[in-house]
């Protein structure tokens, strides 16, 4: 494994290396030892470099871009009216969006309309948690038919906001592409297949618009081809993340049509066992096939104030209009009959591409590579380079650094938010650099510690052996449980073991061992490289232990190029192998210095001021049938001015349902001159022991939701419709054991029909309305400027409540 090695000149015979040719210790003398290295390492270094410089976004294309292109120039315009504001669903600023919508389409000569409707949720999102969830949407469609279609293209985003930000990038980003691609699709011929655009409404509440979509447009009735929008965060490369079922041809078309394909199988099966839904879910609940995409870096400004146009990376904006024009015209010509190949693929970005291969494939690969691992071994023991003690020893000493480093990781973030609590609010930090640097320190530190322990003992053949065999068991592991992450293990594995065959098998002088290694290193450098990469953006800082099991997994593929660092094995006596001991743990020493550095540097940098607010959470919370308010706030470690507003915890569930059931911080709060939402009776039967009551909810302030539970206690709940839509009844644990919410009510009210059988003489009914903004309460106090609004769908919520016997 890498090449053989011979004793360095001294005074003292050298003692003979069993099993290494004479003709093949050349290459190991120690001035062409340090060579050897310098030149593997450049290697790997430019492979790595390589590997990084593809998943860098393209430069924007300006206004005068060609007709036929995509411009972020163009599109940016369109951000900028989209997002001037926050325009939560049902706000007057959302019906503003949402003429610019119509104008853009209608003025390109498309088939436009509004499809206005009530509609269920659809995955479970926050609402679940108060009750059965509908919500009026507005969804903006319109239509570019094609020649001789044999099916739908739906290119779809959502245009609304969160209450706490005007969402430049979510999801100002991915509606303003649709316009832009749908300018240059009617510049040029017709597509064959239809291309329908589909901009969303009140995704951010509860997916509705695109269940509503997806469920009852005419045009989704056959269904079709979705790329769906995305972006949680404000730069970085756009990623592939999620696809339908069975996406063999699908990640195909991707891989060819899609100018930047940025995207791994490992994602998609992450993501697909996460509880995280976007339009996408809707889409895919009534059996459409399709893409996924958003980028996702800078994840601090996620859903708060600071998401605003001109937090945008205008790079990451060309990338999704590149990928979704290339794919609207590659879709928009194939034959969409049959685009279920039976399998998902299996497949990772390298320079200059896309590698796919079939699923059915991923764990004959992995056996496979067990196998090829396996006789590694064999031949590592037959040539005397290791013993099978030493060979099972390093295979249980491997484990250290398996597990270590990423509990480092995570006990060095623990530090790191003791220092500074305001991270956990956060998905990143807002100059995250600095602490993933820190973590790939560490991982490095711990790595290269044990080498340096155990190297001298176990034999550098032994170690690498056994790092390539839990590459391998890995592997089948994966490929068993997840198995489009078994790539991940499987190939640096099958790549490194045929390295190491091929190293032990040159018995020519000259460079063939040390170029079998290297280049076996660089297959494991260019697919584990950019993984440890993306994982940091895609899982955050507080699950950087993720990206460190990686880094060390990148980091065992390398043994035999790291082994180069270090002086030759065996021959050493004496105060020369005292001296070749303390230069081995150089490397290791460091890492971790730089690791204590990279740490203290990002503290240092990444501190909370005005243009980086640390973030907050409030809400008030009244009860107008009794006056009592209270200020409400889910931090579990409050932040000083948080603190300032709520001392002990509660259980809000009884008094506010609709907020959904568990502890929140909470403290006293002024009573406001609010009113509650009013609920009146249209009619009232009763047959057969069941009750049927007609109810309409009217909110009495601007509200964006308003909710009506039933205390189950005195009446158990049969049926329910909202708005003629049947919800269904599903009762929950609690005094209020039945619920409803609604988003974006109108403001005429909504109209409630109850069948319930009577338990008490009159039923109670408890309901809530909740607006934002808590500046004109009596008793709040402005945020400073270092402190900010976290990015919650709760944040500065204003909710009444009041219980109504009937």
């Amino acid at each position: 494994m890498g090449a053989p090695t011979t004793p360095a000149t001294t005074g003292t015979p050298p003692r003979p290396i069993p099993g290494v040719p004479p003709a093949s210790r050349a290459l190991t003398r120690p001035r062409r030892r340090l060579v050897a290295a310098a030149a593997a390492l450049v290697a790997l270094a430019a492979v790595g470099a390589g590997s990084l410089l593809d998943l860098r976004t393209p430069a924007p294309k300006s206004t005068d871009a060609p007709a036929g292109a995509f411009s972020a120039g163009r599109a940016y315009e369109d951000v900028q009216v989209i997002a001037a504001r926050s325009h939560v669903a049902g706000s007057p600023a959302n019906e503003q969006v949402r003429a610019h919508l119509e104008q853009q389409l209608r003025g390109l000569g498309l088939e436009t309309e509004v499809q206005d409707t009530v509609a269920p949720e659809a995955g479970q999102l926050s609402g679940a948690a108060g009750g059965a969830t509908v919500a009026r949407v507005r969804n903006v469609v319109a239509r570019l038919p094609g020649t001789d279609s044999t099916g739908r293209v739906f290119l779809v985003s959502h245009y609304d906001s969160v209450q706490t930000g005007p969402g430049g990038n979510d999801d100002a980003a991915g509606t303003s592409t649709i316009l832009e691609v749908a300018r240059a699709l009617t510049t040029g011929p017709r597509p064959r297949n239809d291309i329908v655009f589909v901009l969303t409404d009140a995704e951010e509440a509860c997916l509705c618009g695109a269940a509503a979509f997806a469920a009852s447009h005419p045009l989704a009735a056959d269904g079709g081809v979705v790329l769906n929008l995305e972006a949680r965060g404000s730069t970085g490369p756009v990623i592939m993340f999620e696809t339908s079922r069975n996406n063999a041809k699908l990640v195909d078309i991707f891989g060819r049509a899609a100018p930047h394909p940025v995207g791994t199988s490992f994602a998609v099966e992450i993501y697909r066992a996460l509880p995280n839904d976007t339009d996408f879910t809707a889409f895919l609940d009534q059996k459409f096939v399709g893409l996924n995409s958003a980028y996702i870096d800078g994840g601090a400004i996620y859903h708060t104030p600071l998401d605003t146009p001109a937090s945008m990376d205008r790079g990451s904006l060309q990338q999704h209009g590149d990928n979704a024009l290339g794919l609207a015209r590659e879709f928009g010509g194939t034959d969409l009959t049959d685009l279920r190949s039976g399998h998902d693929a299996t497949y990772f970005p390298v320079p200059g591409g896309l590698v796919r291969y079939p699923g059915w494939l991923t764990l004959p690969l992995a056996l496979l590579a067990v196998a090829v691992v396996a006789a590694l071994g064999w031949l590592t023991r037959r040539s005397g380079r290791a013993s099978t003690g030493r060979l099972a020893a390093g295979f249980a000493l491997t484990l250290v650094p398996i597990v270590a480093a990423p509990v480092a990781a995570q006990l060095l973030w623990l530090a790191v938010t003791t220092i500074r609590p305001g991270y956990a609010e956060l998905l990143d930090p807002y100059r995250p650099i600095w602490y993933r640097l820190a973590v790939l320190a560490l991982a490095t530190a711990i790595l290269f510690t044990w080498y340096a322990l155990t190297r001298r003992r176990i034999g550098p053949a032994a170690l690498a052996v056994a790092g390539l065999a839990w590459l391998a068991v890995l592997g089948v592991l994966l490929a068993v449980a997840v198995p489009g992450g078994a790539y991940l293990t499987t190939v640096p594995a099958l790549a490194g073991a045929l390295g190491g065959l091929v190293a032990l098998r040159a018995r020519q002088t000259g460079p063939w061992p040390v170029v079998a290694v290297t280049a076996a290193s660089a297959v494991g450098v260019v697919i584990l490289l950019p993984t440890v990469v993306l994982l940091f953006p895609a899982l955050g800082m507080a699950m950087g232990g993720v990206a460190a099991l990686v880094a060390v997994l990148l980091g065992l593929v390398a043994l035999p190029v790291v082994d180069l660092l270090h002086p030759q094995a065996g021959g050493q006596r004496g105060l020369l192998a005292l001296r070749a001991r303390r230069l081995a743990v150089l490397p290791a020493g460091a890492a971790a210095v730089a690791a204590v550095v990279l740490a203290g540097v990002g503290l240092g940098v990444d501190r909370f001021d005005a243009a980086h607010p640390a973030p907050t959470h409030l809400m008030y919370a009244m009860d107008a049938g009794t006056g009592q308010a209270r200020w409400l706030s889910h931090e579990s470690d409050p932040q000083p001015w948080t603190d300032g507003y709520v001392d002990g915890v509660t259980d809000v569930g009884g008094d506010f349902p609709g907020l959904g059931d568990g502890e929140l911080r909470a403290g006293p709060a002024q009573s406001a001159n609010l009113p509650a939402p009013k609920l009146e009776v249209v009619a009232d039967a009763t047959a057969g022991g069941e009750r049927t009551l007609r109810l309409r909810l009217t909110p009495q302030r601007e509200a964006r939701l308003a909710t009506l539970h039933v205390d189950t206690s005195t009446a158990t709940v049969l049926r329910a419709d909202v708005a003629g839509r049947s919800v269904p009844v599903e009762p929950r644990a609690g005094k209020w054991g039945f619920g409803l919410v609604f988003h974006a009510p109108p403001v005429e009210g909504i109209e409630v029909t109850l069948t319930v059988r009577p338990i008490a003489g009159q039923v109670a009914l408890r309901a809530m309305d909740a607006s934002d903004g808590l500046d004109a309460l009596p008793g709040f106090r402005p945020r400073p400027p270092a402190v900010g609004v976290v990015g919650s769908h709760s944040s500065e919520m204003l909710a009444v409540a009041r219980t109504y016997p009937i």
